[in-house]
């Protein structure tokens, strides 16, 4: 039997948990939250879709009871909370490392075996902290940035195309945020065909820009963090784990001398698999390209300084 738990029941682990409800990714889906009554609820209204939606997963709530969670084959860490007006980077990074760190603590003493998907923010940050933490070997901690904003790329792509997305592949390597991420344009397709072979330089770069600011331009018309994407991509990244797809997603994970570099989680191509992480892909890189992932990789490091300024490391 398959078990998956998703820690924080908000508008993203909700999600999540709905849609590896939907898809049947896993027999059994654990919310956890800490927010009396939430997660209860939300499993409660989720399992009064089954009939309609005819799906058999069964959506199972609880406020802070980790027993609930034992025996999980695979956690999504949604947990933290978002950054304040006035509030500094580090002490966003301050407050989630702590959570963070906590939570998966907490999982392990019942899921020894899990492997952990992190969906917190700073998200390669706290993907960090959580293999450090740990200590669980490198295969079972992943970052799941890379499925969001390839899923994102390709969505800009096929709106310039005005094609199906399904039938567009891009990916987008590098730190999941809106200045680190390096969509890979000269690698993106359609059915096969390179896209740079049917837009213009000046569209392929609208694309890419589009990508990089499209978290922001979403908080932007919604006023607060987008949740179906990036829940759907974790539940993603869950499927390939648990049924052994081993698809090629780009994910944070940590490098051991990977595309140059060493000592830190960021998002690359990798095969997702029963065994979480069953492969690094080490893609050739162009100059440019290698140039805006070692910059975007010392910026990932900037942020992971702040874990030990702050005494989470």
């Amino acid at each position: 039997m398959s078990k998956v738990t998703v820690v924080g029941a908000g508008n993203v682990g909700a999600t999540c948990a709905n849609v590896l409800a939907f898809n049947e990714v896993a027999d059994e889906v654990v919310m956890l939250d800490v927010k009396e009554g939430v997660s209860e609820g939300k499993a409660m209204d989720m399992m009064q879709t089954a009939q309609l939606l005819g799906f058999d997963t069964t959506v199972v709530g609880c406020t802070n009871d980790y027993a609930q969670t034992a025996n999980s084959d695979v956690v999504v860490i949604t947990s933290g909370i978002p950054r304040k007006p006035g509030m500094t980077r580090e002490e966003l990074i301050g407050v989630n490392a702590g959570i963070v760190k906590s939570v998966a603590q907490n999982i392990l003493k019942y899921s020894p075996n899990a492997i952990i998907v992190v969906i917190s923010n700073p998200m390669d940050t706290m993907t960090y902290l959580s293999l450090k933490s740990l200590g669980l070997p490198k295969n079972r901690i992943i970052g799941m940035g890379g499925a969001l904003d390839s899923s994102r790329f390709n969505y800009f792509l096929s709106q310039a195309l005005g094609c199906n997305a399904n039938e567009v592949e891009g990916m987008v390597i590098g730190g999941h945020g809106d200045t680190t991420m390096i969509p890979l344009a000269r690698l993106a397709t359609y059915k096969g065909i390179p896209v740079s072979k049917l837009l213009s330089a000046e569209k392929l770069q609208e694309v890419v820009a589009s990508t990089m600011v499209g978290g922001a331009t979403l908080t932007k018309l919604l006023g607060t963090s987008a949740w179906y994407a990036p829940g759907a991509a974790g539940a993603f990244v869950v499927e390939s784990i648990i049924h052994n797809q081993c698809k090629m997603v780009p994910c944070s994970v940590y490098l051991e001398g990977e595309y140059g570099e060493s000592d830190l989680c960021i998002g690359v191509p990798v095969i997702l698999g029963k065994n979480g992480i069953e492969k690094i892909v080490e893609l050739e890189l162009t100059a440019e390209e290698k140039e805006l992932f070692a910059k975007s990789a010392a910026a990932v490091k900037g942020t992971n300084a702040a874990l030990k300024e702050v005494g989470a490391l």
